[in-house]
């Protein structure tokens, strides 16, 4: 078959505590990101997609995973 299994997609919860300053850029983001697009989204909606621009943007974090990756495959197992 061409396609892969689906990976997991269930979603897992996580609770995070904030400073009030963090909080209250988020709001502003959130803001500001209603002002762009014309349409409101509520802050726990955008941080999931803020998370995985930040990761995926980490030159070194993506690096090193894939070196991590590497050295997993190469291991034997599977």
């Amino acid at each position: 078959m061409k396609l892969a299994r689906l990976p997991d997609r269930t979603p897992v919860k996580m609770t995070i505590v904030l400073t009030p300053g963090l909080a209250l850029r988020l709001r502003e983001y959130a803001a500001f990101y209603a002002e762009i697009y014309g349409n409101k989204e509520e802050v726990a909606e955008l941080i999931p997609f803020m998370l995985e621009a930040f990761l995926d943007g980490d030159v070194a974090f993506k690096k090193e995973k894939k070196k991590a990756d590497g050295t997993k495959s190469s291991s034997g197992d599977g």
